[in-house]
C-alpha cells in the first residue's frame, strides 16, 4: 500500500490531492440544508474524493466511471451513506438496539446493514455513533447507545465487526465512522450542536472509552463532532484530533467533518472560510464534508504559506489509503453488482432478523396483574397516532428506508393475528395539538393525518370505537422525527393531545396497554400511576408492527432493558446510574432531608433505573458468591450468582454485575456497570452464572490520566437492573 500510494501521490498536482479531501453529497437522501453543484464536472477534473448519499449500483458505476475513465490519474471515488440502523432492512433505532443488550444480535445487524448497502453501491458508512448522552432533551440520544460507558463500549465494537467484517476489502463490507469525535452527547441543555464543556477526568473515565473501542475494533474512520470542546470546536482541535487521536491512540485511518463542520467554524467565531479551513486542515481533518473550504482556499492558503504541503499530502495519504484498503483501485467497480442489489436486499432471512431485533428491543416497563400477554381473541382497539403510520415505524435516521411499503402497526397486527383478533382502529388524538409543531415533528415523509375538529370530538368517537373492545392498545409518544438530529425537546411527557386521550381511555374502565413509541426516554409519571400496562417499543424499524404484535399476544416474551435512565421529571436531567455521591448525600431511602443534595418537590430516584425491564416470567436471584475476599493485581475474582426461572413462561434475562470502588484518591462512582451475561432460561430452569474480576476492571483514569487501580475495598453488585441488586465486597491488595 505505502509503496502504491507513493508511486501515485508523486504523480499528483497540489490541485488533485486537494481534490481528494473533497467529500460531496449528489443530492439524494441528503442530511443537511447543503447540496452538492456541478458534481459531474467536479469529477471529471479530480476535484471529489468521495460522494455521499448516492444509492444503487447504476448511477455509483456512472459516477465512477467517469472517475476512472476521464480524470487525469483515473482515482477512484469513495462512496457512503449514514447507514445507522440497517439499509433497507430497518432495525430499531441504536438506543432500541442498545436495550436488547445482547451483542450476536447487534453484530448481526449491521453485518445485514453492510450487505444490503454494499449491494446497492455503498462502501462507507457514517456509523456507528457511540456518543454518550445523559440528557434526554437531545434528540440524537437515539442514534446512539444511551449513558453508559461498558455498554456502549460493547455495542461500539460489535458494530464496527458488523460493518467491517474479517476483510475490508470484501465486496460486502463498509467501512465503519466513529462518530462523533467527541463528546457531542453532552451538548449543554441537552440543545443538539451545542457547547460542550469538560474535565479531562469525566472525559476520559467516561465519555472517550466508547470511541477508543471502536477504533480498537478496527475502525477505520472517524467522523469530527459539532461541538466546541472546552472552547474549541473539534473540527479545529488540535489536542483532540492529532495529540489524542493520532499520537495516544495511534489511529492510522480517515478523519472527515461532519455535515459542513468546517464552513461552520465561521459562526463559532474562527475566523473566515480560508482561516477555518487553515485551521481544520492543521488540526487533523482529512477530509471536507460538502463545505467545499478545502478545496477552494486550501491553495491560496498553501501559497501563501500558512499551511504545508506535508499537510495536504498526510490528509491525501489518509483518504487514499482507505480505497487501497476497500479494493477499490483493483477494482473500482467492485460495488457495482446489480444482480447483488436484486438478490441480497430485503430478504426473508433479513427481515426475520429485524423481526427478532424488534422484539427483543422492547421494554416491559409496568405489567400490573399480568395484564400482558393479551388472549388472542376478542375486540381489540388499537387508537392513538402512531396505530396508521407506517412512515414512522422506521425511526429517525432510516433515510434508505422505503416508507411506503411500511406496516403500521394496525395493518401488521391484522397480517399477524389474521381473524383470531377482531381489531378496530381510530387515531383518537392529533400527534400534538400545535399544528406547526407537528409538521417539524413529521419531515421528510414522516407524515402523520390530522384531524381539525376539536379535540374533544376526536376523543368522543375514539371512546366510542374503544367501547366495542374488549382491551385497548393506546399507540402514543412520539413520532419518528420527534428524536434525532436537530429534534432536542425540553418537554418529555407524552404530548398533551395524546394524554387527555390516554385519561379518557382509561376512564372507560376497560384493559388499557400503553404501545409507546419513542426515541429517549420520556417521563411518565401520570401513566405508570394510572396505566396497567406500558410497554416501550422505541422505533423497532421495517417489521415494528409485527414484533409489537408478537410480543403483546405472548409469541415472544419481552427481554428489553433501559440503556438510559427514565427520569420523574425534566428538571431532573441530566440524569444516570453511575452517578458520584456528594460531601452530603441523602441517605439510603429518605425522600427529603434538609441541608442534604435532593429537591423539595420530586424525591431523587428515577422512574424506571438503568437496566430496568420487566419480563411474562420472574426471574429469582440467589445469593452472590465471591471465591475469594481479597486479590493482588495478579489475580482475578470470581463471581457466581444462581439465578432460576420460575415464572411461567420461558424467557431471557440480563444478569447486570456492577461495581463500587469504595476509597480511592479522587471521587468514584456509586455503580459502575462492569459486566453483563444475556441468557434463556425454561420455565422452572436455572442456572449459575459466572462473572470474572480482575485488575484491569478496577481501573480509572486518575488526575495525572494514569489508568491505574488503587488497593481498598469493594463492592460488587449484581441484579436485574442497576437499583435492584444485592452485593458483596471484596479487598484489592497492594
Amino acid at each position: 500500500m505505502d509503496a502504491f500510494i507513493d508511486g501515485l501521490m508523486s504523480k499528483m498536482t497540489i490541485e488533485e490531492k486537494i481534490g481528494q479531501l473533497n467529500l460531496v453529497t449528489a443530492g439524494e437522501a441528503t442530511t443537511g440544508s447543503v447540496v452538492s453543484t456541478d458534481v459531474e464536472s467536479k469529477i471529471k477534473a479530480g476535484n471529489i474524493g468521495g460522494i455521499f448519499s448516492m444509492t444503487s449500483p447504476a448511477r455509483i458505476r456512472k459516477a465512477q466511471e467517469l472517475a476512472v475513465k476521464e480524470s487525469r490519474l483515473k482515482i477512484p471515488i469513495i462512496f457512503g451513506m449514514d447507514v445507522i440502523h440497517g439499509y433497507k432492512t430497518i432495525f430499531p433505532i441504536p438506543l432500541g438496539l442498545a436495550a436488547t443488550w445482547d451483542m450476536p444480535l447487534i453484530q448481526k445487524t449491521a453485518r445485514v446493514a453492510a450487505v444490503e448497502a454494499s449491494a446497492d453501491g455503498l462502501n462507507w458508512t457514517f456509523s456507528p455513533m457511540v456518543d454518550i448522552s445523559r440528557d434526554a432533551r437531545w434528540g440524537r440520544i437515539s442514534e446512539g447507545s444511551g449513558e453508559d460507558t461498558y455498554l456502549s463500549s460493547r455495542i461500539a465494537r460489535e458494530m464496527v465487526i458488523g460493518y467491517q467484517g474479517d476483510d475490508l476489502s470484501k465486496n460486502n463490507t463498509l467501512m465503519a465512522c466513529v462518530k462523533h469525535f467527541a463528546l457531542y452527547g453532552a451538548a449543554e441543555s441537552g440543545r443538539d450542536y451545542n457547547t460542550t464543556d469538560m474535565s479531562l477526568h469525566r472525559m476520559y473515565n467516561e465519555y472517550l472509552p466508547p470511541y477508543k473501542a471502536a477504533l480498537d475494533a478496527g475502525a477505520m474512520s472517524v467522523m469530527t463532532s459539532f461541538n466546541d470542546i472546552n472552547g474549541v470546536p473539534a473540527s479545529a482541535n488540535h489536542w483532540l484530533l492529532t495529540d489524542l487521536l493520532r499520537k495516544d491512540w495511534k489511529f492510522n485511518g480517515l478523519v472527515v467533518t461532519d455535515y459542513t463542520a468546517v464552513n461552520e467554524l465561521i459562526d463559532h467565531g474562527l475566523g473566515d472560510l480560508q482561516k477555518v479551513s487553515e485551521l481544520s486542515l492543521k488540526a487533523g481533518v482529512d477530509m471536507d464534508m460538502v463545505g467545499e473550504g478545502f478545496l477552494t482556499t486550501l491553495k491560496k492558503s498553501l501559497d501563501e504559506g500558512k499551511v504545508s504541503e506535508d499537510d495536504i499530502n498526510r490528509a491525501c495519504r489518509f483518504v487514499l489509503e482507505a480505497k487501497y484498503r476497500l479494493g477499490l483501485f483493483e477494482d473500482p467497480f467492485k460495488y457495482c453488482n446489480e444482480d447483488r442489489a436484486k438478490k441480497e436486499i430485503l430478504t426473508v432471512e433479513h427481515l426475520k432478523l429485524a423481526r427478532e431485533a424488534a422484539g427483543k428491543s422492547f421494554v416491559l416497563l409496568k405489567n400490573e396483574n399480568n395484564s400482558l400477554p393479551l388472549k388472542k381473541q376478542g375486540t381489540v382497539a388499537v387508537i392513538g397516532p402512531l396505530a396508521n403510520t407506517g412512515a414512522n415505524m422506521p425511526g429517525t435516521w432510516s433515510v434508505s428506508a422505503d416508507l411506503n411499503n411500511t406496516q403500521s402497526l394496525v395493518e401488521a397486527m391484522r397480517s399477524v393475528l389474521g381473524n383470531k383478533v377482531n381489531i378496530v382502529t381510530h387515531l383518537g388524538a392529533n400527534l400534538t395539538d400545535d399544528p406547526a409543531l407537528q409538521e417539524r415533528s413529521t419531515m421528510f415523509g414522516r407524515t402523520i393525518p390530522r384531524d381539525d375538529r376539536a379535540p374533544e370530538e376526536i376523543i368522543a368517537d375514539a371512546v366510542k370505537v374503544s367501547q366495542e373492545a374488549d382491551v385497548i392498545i393506546a399507540a402514543l409518544g412520539e413520532s419518528s422525527e420527534m428524536s434525532g438530529e436537530s429534534s432536542s425537546r425540553t418537554d418529555l411527557n407524552i404530548p398533551e393531545s395524546q394524554k387527555r386521550l390516554l385519561e379518557a381511555l382509561v376512564k372507560t374502565g376497560k384493559p388499557v396497554v400503553l404501545v409507546l413509541f419513542a426515541g429517549r426516554p420520556m417521563t411518565l409519571t401520570w401513566e405508570n400511576e394510572h396505566v396497567p400496562a406500558i410497554l416501550n417499543v422505541w422505533f423497532g424499524g421495517t417489521e415494528t408492527g409485527k414484533a409489537v404484535a408478537d410480543v403483546l399476544f405472548g409469541d415472544v416474551n419481552p427481554s428489553g432493558k433501559l440503556p438510559a435512565t427514565f427520569p420523574q421529571n425534566v428538571g431532573q436531567l441530566p440524569m444516570y446510574y453511575s452517578q458520584k455521591n456528594t460531601g452530603r448525600p441523602l441517605a439510603k431511602d429518605a425522600w427529603f432531608q434538609k441541608f442534604r443534595s435532593n429537591y423539595l418537590d420530586v424525591n431523587n430516584e428515577p422512574l424506571y433505573p438503568f437496566g430496568y425491564g420487566l419480563s411474562y416470567t420472574n426471574f429469582e436471584y440467589g445469593a452472590i458468591k465471591l471465591d475469594k475476599s481479597s486479590i493482588s493485581k495478579t489475580d482475578q475474582i470470581k463471581v457466581t450468582v444462581s439465578v432460576k426461572n420460575n415464572g411461567n413462561f420461558d424467557g431471557e434475562e440480563v444478569v447486570q454485575l456492577y461495581l463500587q470502588d469504595l476509597v480511592g484518591s479522587q471521587t468514584r462512582p456509586v455503580k459502575e456497570l462492569k459486566g453483563f451475561q444475556k441468557i434463556f432460561l425454561e420455565k422452572g430452569k436455572s442456572k449459575e452464572v459466572e462473572f470474572i474480576l480482575k485488575d484491569e476492571d478496577l481501573r480509572f483514569y486518575n488526575q495525572k490520566l494514569e489508568f491505574v487501580s488503587e488497593p481498598g475495598k469493594f463492592k460488587v453488585y449484581v441484579g436485574t437492573n442497576s437499583r435492584d441488586v444485592q452485593e458483596a465486597e471484596f479487598e484489592l491488595m497492594d
